[in-house]
């Protein structure tokens, strides 16, 4: 018979023993990936609008679940329809890069909230995930390369460069930030919101990583709308100057006079010449800075991107083929000097092991070599040079295949583009047999998501995906 001193001791024993237990089981359910954890709202919607906001929390490498994981963030906005469907529309930024959460402050001026809900969801590497893969400096080191008549791409390796080291010292693993695991990041998304049916909408980038979600988790999707998608399958290096060419000879040909060949002419005359302009700093100093045909094309491509700015482009051409260019070089020397930001270590990685890791540099060098008026002109940031300096695990060749599929998609295009042309769209719907292009035939990159037509036919579309949509003035269905 055991003594009532040593039945309390192992009592004791036992009580430690379940609250150990207890503990470790509490550990097992914390550190258990993937989970969402409720976090306060980045953003709100409008008011009267409730939302639910947190982290989507995962391993920053699936092939090494044992190591660090990331946190996502995502804004769940309810509709206040009361009989609204169940299949929300999940929604994240292209660029790649680009923050995905800021568009919520708006969402309830759109039409995406009158029937289902909306969930913006932030990619990992971009600005508000845990972490973020971003770096100071860029902007600071080409500007002194400027001041100091040295080469401003030189000067952008050198940010790049001290950039991947920060990141490694961070212990970030440079090759975990890919389409691979963001599509990824996305099904797991869906499986813990308990979502059975969802649409999926992407732009410029993340349509080509819509489509990757499509490919490797089709069973949920009930569609996707694709805004200026660029697809996995197409290689963007290998054809972006001929992009950026096709967009500006539209613009320049758009009036009575074609002022193409002028164009041609001139840029082609610019190889290897420098020209120097007399530049006041902010401090009061005046300096000499050099230019180029790289800084008069960057000029025309800024412009090309704004709805304002394309307006100009012929009468910008015409001067600076007479040799005005100045007050435009001043302009964009403004922008140098006034610029400090950084660089998104995301973008590069993506860009990096999806696109330059399947590139041919040989069809990327053909580009200049038939049309040398552009010929060293970087349209991306990212470019062999940065892959160079950046080296990442590609991401898996099935990602880069077309795949066939009958799930209603809804494609937008601009005809003035000078990024994901409408060539993009007819490509993904040669492989999509239940999808609808809309060629906005007077709009640039990103109409659909942009424009309240676009707003209109999104929602048509969602209302009944397999019905067919109609042409409006300078929007062609097809």
């Amino acid at each position: 018979m055991r003594s009532k001193p040593r039945m309390r001791m192992i009592g004791r024993l036992c009580g430690l023993l379940l609250l150990a237990c207890a503990a470790l089981t509490c550990h097992a359910q914390k550190a258990a990936l993937p989970r969402v954890e409720d976090s306060p709202c980045l953003y709100v919607p409008g008011e009267g609008y409730e939302a639910r906001c947190g982290y989507l929390v995962v391993a920053e490498n699936r092939e090494r679940p044992e190591g660090p994981s990331i946190k996502l963030p995502f804004i769940y906005v309810k509709s206040k329809n009361t009989a609204r469907r169940p299949d929300p529309v999940l929604y994240t930024g292209g660029g790649p890069g680009v923050s995905s959460l800021h568009p919520v402050t708006s969402i309830s001026r759109r039409s995406l909230l009158a029937d289902r809900d909306y969930i913006a969801f932030e990619q990992r590497g971009t600005h508000f995930a845990l972490p973020n893969l971003e770096c100071d400096g860029e902007g600071v080191e080409v500007q002194k390369a400027y001041l100091e008549h040295r080469s401003p791409d030189a000067a952008r390796i050198a940010a790049v460069r001290a950039c991947r080291q920060k990141l490694i010292g961070q212990g970030i693993d440079l090759s975990a930030y890919n389409t691979d695991e963001s599509a990824a990041d996305i099904e797991d998304l869906r499986r813990m919101l308990k979502i059975d049916s969802i649409n999926l909408m992407g732009i410029s980038y993340s349509g080509g990583l819509m489509m990757a979600v499509l490919q490797k988790y089709p069973e949920h999707i009930r569609s996707l709308i694709l805004d200026s998608p660029l697809p996995e399958f197409v290689n963007i290096d290998e054809q972006e100057l001929a992009n950026f060419d096709e967009a500006l000879t539209t613009v320049l040909d758009s009036g009575e006079r074609k002022l193409t060949p002028r164009f041609h002419a001139y840029f082609s005359s610019l190889e290897g010449k420098s020209f120097s302009i007399r530049y006041r700093l902010k401090d009061g100093r005046d300096v000499d800075l050099s230019y180029g045909r790289s800084e008069l094309l960057s000029i025309l491509h800024s412009k090309l991107e704004d709805y304002d700015g394309i307006k100009q482009l012929p009468q910008i051409v015409l001067d600076m083929v007479s040799g005005d260019a100045e007050r435009y070089v001043k302009d964009y020397f403004d922008g140098v000097f006034t610029n400090n930001g950084g660089l998104s270590g995301m973008r590069i990685s993506v860009y990096c092991s999806d696109k330059m890791a399947y590139e041919d540099p040989d069809l990327i060098a053909q580009q200049e070599k038939v049309m040398p008026w552009l010929a060293g002109f970087h349209v991306n940031d990212v470019f062999g040079s940065v892959c160079r300096e950046w080296p990442v695990k590609p991401i898996h060749p099935a990602t880069k295949k077309p795949y066939y599929s009958t799930v209603p998609v809804l494609l937008g295009a601009g005809g003035l583009d000078d990024a994901c042309r409408p060539i993009y769209n007819d490509l993904i719907h040669h492989y999509f047999l239940n999808s609808q292009r809309l060629l906005f035939m007077k709009r640039m990159h990103g109409p659909l998501l942009n424009s309240l037509e676009g707003d209109v036919y999104i929602y048509e579309f969602l209302s009944a995906p397999d019905r067919r949509l109609a042409s409006r003035t300078d929007i062609e269905v097809y």
